[in-house]
């Protein structure tokens, strides 16, 4: 069911690092097993920022798709696809900014802080404004359950809920609203309508969560019931219109700090990254040419290994036993910098040795990520389609 659907979306950078792999492709890899999924490659996100110097946006999204493939994102499992190829989403998106309110948009929070880290380029486009919405039209458009987030970006998917309440709350109300709303709860059969009009009641006279949960799980059990009326059921449960739009959940994700080859934070602009399919010797040399405790100049020389960049990415690939031997070994000058790095090397290139093995294929035959695709496109815009009828349906734009 669509209750349970995930989304999440990446800008299209090209090869992809261990920042990426650490910060969100293992928690995609985790979530394909549990839920539904869809991951999209966030190509008109990109211009938002870059319109002046798109780059080359279609090899930098096959690059990336190849890294989520070779990182063990499985189609199987997972919906994969591009979003401008699923034009839906900028309908949806222009639906929507009929009704959003200016200030809404001026007071996300990365607004104006974007504005101020990208002071080098012109924002003063709608584009950069409205791109919290086209976030919200990529969510709302698959009617996604789940949105899985740091702590950064939840603003935007408390964004998304306040959009999809006030279009339910505007196009909800259908003519005959109550009269279908009771019709469907009698297909229910006795003893289920009776249960869930008593837990209707107890959540809008007496406020109790416990029981609008146990009236939602009664629904979602029907198997009796259209999608119309069940989403009429949802909306009528809070009191409310029939629930065109799902309002998202934040499913927070812990993202850990990837450190750099620098000991900043691992990102193509530092210049400090170790890509997902870098050749052995490269990471090597990388990792052996890092800067380290500049208080070392000596073998001799007694190190602190929280001033070194090197500790950084032994708290991410050592184990307790590890990470103490590096600890004495360094505080005593019992180790030289390139002992302490090389079990680095080591755990790093076993970790990158089957992603690049699993790249090898797609980078043979590059149609078989297209067709992969494809294939995702296909069925998210199925999805899509099946939401934008009931959207223009509700805003009285179905012309049939």
């Amino acid at each position: 069911m669509y209750e349970t659907r995930v989304l999440s979306g990446m800008r299209p950078t090209g090869s992809l690092h261990l920042g990426h792999y650490h910060g969100v492709l293992k928690n995609w890899i985790r979530l394909q097993a549990e839920y539904p999924c869809l991951f999209f490659v966030a190509d008109w996100h990109a211009l938002t920022t870059d319109y002046e110097n798109p780059g080359d946006v279609q090899s930098s999204a096959w690059d990336m798709v190849i890294d989520w493939l070779a990182a063990g994102v499985d189609p199987g499992q997972a919906m994969l696809f591009v979003q401008s190829q699923v034009p839906e989403h900028a309908e949806l998106h222009l639906l929507l900014s009929m009704m959003a309110p200016l200030g809404w948009l001026e007071r996300v929070p990365t607004y104006k802080d974007q504005q101020e880290k990208l002071a080098d380029r012109d924002l003063a486009t709608y584009g950069f404004l409205g791109y919290p919405l086209l976030q919200s039209a990529d969510i709302l458009i698959y009617r996604a359950k789940y949105v899985p987030v740091g702590e950064d970006q939840v603003p935007h998917v408390e964004f998304t809920r306040e959009v999809a309440r006030r279009f339910n709350h505007l196009y909800g109300r259908e003519p005959g609203y109550e009269d279908k709303a009771k019709a469907a709860v009698k297909k229910m059969g006795t003893k289920k309508a009776r249960l869930l009009n008593e837990l209707r009641t107890k959540f809008l006279e007496h406020g109790e969560a416990e029981a609008l949960s146990r009236a939602q799980a009664l629904l979602e059990e029907q198997q009796n019931l259209s999608r119309g009326d069940r989403e009429r059921l949802y909306g009528w449960l809070e009191g409310g219109g029939k629930k065109i739009l799902v309002e998202p959940e934040v499913l927070l994700t812990e993202a850990p700090r990837m450190p750099g080859l620098d000991g900043q934070k691992m990102s193509k602009s530092y210049g400090n990254t170790i890509s997902l399919r870098e050749e052995p010797d490269a990471v090597a040399k990388k990792i052996k040419t890092m800067p380290t405790d500049p208080a070392r100049v000596k073998r001799t020389d007694r190190g602190t290994p929280e001033k070194c960049p090197v500790w950084a990415l032994h708290l991410v690939y050592s184990d307790a036993e590890r990470k103490q031997w590096v600890q004495k070994g360094c505080t005593t000058a019992g180790i030289g910098c390139l002992e302490c790095k090389q079990p680095v090397i080591e755990t790093i290139q076993a970790e990158l040795a089957p992603i690049r093995e699993r790249a090898q294929p797609y980078l043979d035959d590059p149609t078989l990520v297209k067709n992969i695709v494809a294939d995702g496109c296909e069925k998210a815009r199925r999805l899509a389609e099946e939401t934008m009828r009931e959207v223009r349906e509700a805003m009285g734009l179905a012309y049939t």
